[in-house]
């Protein structure tokens, strides 16, 4: 559970520098709890077809055209 250090990392800077801005270390907690998640829901699921890999990968690509890479 990698997740574990991010959280760790964190509650250092809010006991630290209660007032900074502590936006990207939530964002990192956060998407290392999601892939977390993927990781162990990926492992324990039956095999995918590749229809269905695809169609999981869209749900994690950006939504608007301002993000998206050309």
């Amino acid at each position: 559970m990698v997740w574990t250090q991010d959280r760790a990392r964190l509650a250092a800077h809010k006991r630290h520098h209660p007032d900074a801005d502590d936006g990207d270390l939530r964002r990192d907690l956060r998407a290392a709890r999601l892939a977390d998640y993927i990781e162990r829901t990926v492992a324990a699921a039956p095999p995918l077809t590749g229809e269905q890999k695809d169609r999981l990968a869209l749900l994690l690509r950006p939504s608007n055209s301002e993000e998206r890479v050309a």
